[in-house]
């Protein structure tokens, strides 16, 4: 998986205005959490490229960048979780899933 970090609240602005042209995950994680740890490498272990060529996928630590968290939380008003998956389609989030609800299928069901 090609993960790019998110450290910058403005760019949360930019993936709400990059998901107009192809759907963006995020994946909120807390490096505190071995929930969290498990679900991310879950998630690893599942992804195939092959089939999630139009998503762009994002990660956010949550433990440095919180304030990005709290934006991202504002601009999509979604509740924060840890962890937690959020896909972005044509500037909203359309799906969320936070702890052992994050799966690799519906993910996948969301970006085809």
């Amino acid at each position: 998986m090609n993960w790019q970090e998110i450290t910058e609240e403005a760019e949360v602005d930019q993936l709400k205005e990059a998901s107009k042209n192809h759907p963006v995950l995020i994946f909120k994680h807390s490096t505190r959490c071995s929930i969290s740890a498990t679900s991310l490498d879950r998630l690893e272990r599942n992804w195939k490229e092959a089939e999630m060529v139009n998503i762009k996928p994002f990660y956010l630590d949550l433990i440095k960048y919180r304030g990005v968290s709290n934006k991202i939380q504002n601009i999509f008003h979604i509740e924060h979780q840890s962890p937690q998956i959020l896909v972005i389609k044509d500037g909203q989030c359309v799906y969320n899933a936070s702890h052992i609800e994050i799966n690799y299928k519906d993910i996948r069901e969301w970006v085809s």
